[in-house]
């Protein structure tokens, strides 16, 4: 492989996926017909999607020697020596200093919540993946700061519900992922020390903990006179369903088949989880753009 295409699988584009994120704010403050408003939050994208691919060069960097043991990540470019460690630490400040000043040209707030995204995660890189439970805490809260983005973007109010289903799904797939870490290195050499701390039966109580209360929490809101009162629609509760599905299905690829260590690699190549988060989209677009009665 060329140097160039090494450089773009050190940046770990599948990973951009989950930016869309900061789309949710667009989509639920029914702003999704403003042009200005629909470029802003792909503008925001673009910027998380820079400042992303910087942190994971860092954490490559840090973990370099780690990597070489794993199985897998021994393959990744800083790990594997095809990408040199300064030429990815290189690239990483230069993404990060890009992203940050496309950032502040979108709002000093903006600027504000995508420099909290890099710090947090250095301050994973560096030490907090070291604490046991806190480490995925931290992975849900880089969610949670991209939602808080979107909504910042548009200088919209960020909605409670927005940030409680946010987090929860994000401390589900965490937990699910630390799950899967642990049954597919099972005896081998070069995991993080961090999974010595977990163990299946604990994970498996905190993944059901996350799972019903992140039911709960969406159909709280789907369900909510509130919430139907402020976007004008009584048909959000018709979105439970994929919702359910698509908890159900995860929690099936993981128990059933294994899967489960790579959440993005997961929705995207599982064409009945794909096909339900379609669905879901439509189904919202549906309730709070169509004019039903």
């Amino acid at each position: 492989m060329n140097r160039a295409g090494v450089v773009v699988r050190a940046l770990r584009p599948e990973q951009w996926a989950k930016n869309v994120f900061v789309f949710a704010a667009l989509v639920f403050a029914q702003r999704l017909g403003e042009p200005a408003a629909v470029a802003r939050t792909v503008a925001a994208f673009v910027v998380f999607c820079a400042v992303a691919s910087a942190v994971y060069l860092v954490n490559d960097v840090v973990d370099r020697e780690a990597d070489r043991l794993h199985p897998v990540k021994r393959l990744r470019p800083v790990a594997s020596g095809a990408l040199p460690a300064g030429w990815a630490g290189g690239l990483a400040l230069g993404l990060a200093g890009v992203g940050l000043v496309g950032a502040l040209a979108l709002g000093p707030a903006f600027a504000g919540v995508a420099a909290a995204y890099v710090l947090l995660n250095l301050a994973y890189s560096l030490l907090l993946k070291q604490v046991v439970i806190l480490d995925v805490m931290v992975v849900a809260t880089g969610f949670l700061l991209r939602a808080w983005a979107g909504a910042v973007v548009l200088g919209v109010e960020v909605s409670r519900w927005l940030v409680l289903c946010t987090g929860l799904v994000a401390l589900f797939l965490g937990f699910v992922k630390r799950r899967q870490e642990i049954v597919q290195l099972a005896g081998a050499q070069g995991h993080r020390p961090i999974l010595r701390e977990y163990s299946l039966p604990f994970l498996d109580q905190m993944i059901a903990v996350v799972t019903s209360s992140t039911v709960l929490a969406y159909s709280l809101y789907a369900l909510s006179p509130e919430v139907a009162e402020k976007l004008g629609t009584h048909y959000l509760g018709l979105t439970i369903p994929f919702v359910l599905f698509g908890i159900f299905r995860y929690l099936y690829l993981v128990h059933q088949r294994g899967e489960g260590d790579n959440p993005t690699a997961l929705v995207l190549s599982d064409p009945p989880f794909l096909w339900n988060v379609v669905l879901w989209g439509m189904a919202v677009l549906v309730a709070l753009y169509a004019p039903l009665p």
